[in-house]
């Protein structure tokens, strides 16, 4: 079976009603027939970026089974090597951040500002990822889009237990939100 691409479009501002039509939108899935080539793979576009670069969800995820996604991102290559370059690990995204905050403490809190609102599922406007500028690491914008991802898959992953809290409480240690 061939990978399929589809949009995937989160329009509201709840952590359950996020959930419920990202897995509705899993659910339309059809099912594959066995491993290897007959896996039913999939590709959903969830972000675009201002260079045109979209950031991902790959379904099914490697290590895990039922509803998990990877996240990755277009243009971005976060390792060396290996199959899964341009998916970032939450190691990858908090060194970054240490990064920019290093580099211009006063442009990091509005960084802080949208990591508070994407953890509160709140809407974040394109101007709002945009209008921040480091010279240092990735482009803020990815960083940002892809926490959001990863607070989302964090909260389908893990539900009954405390979700996008644990990636949000690991920045709040670091001192990065």
């Amino acid at each position: 079976m061939s990978t399929k691409i589809k949009h995937l479009i989160i329009q509201c501002n709840d952590r359950k009603e996020i959930r419920k039509q990202v897995i509705s939108k899993f659910l339309e899935e059809e099912p594959g027939t066995g491993t290897g080539e007959n896996t039913s793979r999939y590709t959903y576009i969830v972000e675009e970026l201002m260079n045109s670069d979209k950031v991902l969800l790959k379904r099914p995820a490697s290590l895990n089974k039922g509803v998990d996604f990877e996240i990755h991102v277009e243009g971005i290559q976060f390792r060396d090597r290996g199959r899964n370059i341009n998916m970032p690990r939450h190691s990858d995204i908090i060194n970054d951040l240490k990064q920019k905050k290093d580099e211009n403490n006063m442009e990091y809190d509005k960084v802080i500002e949208i990591i508070n609102k994407l953890y509160r599922c709140e809407e974040v406007s394109e101007n709002e990822y945009r209008d921040i500028t480091f010279n240092v690491g990735y482009p803020i914008e990815a960083i940002l889009k892809s926490i959001k991802w990863m607070f989302i898959e964090q909260d389908v992953t893990y539900w009954n237990w405390s979700g996008r809290a644990m990636l949000y409480l690991k920045l709040k240690e670091e001192g990065l939100c």
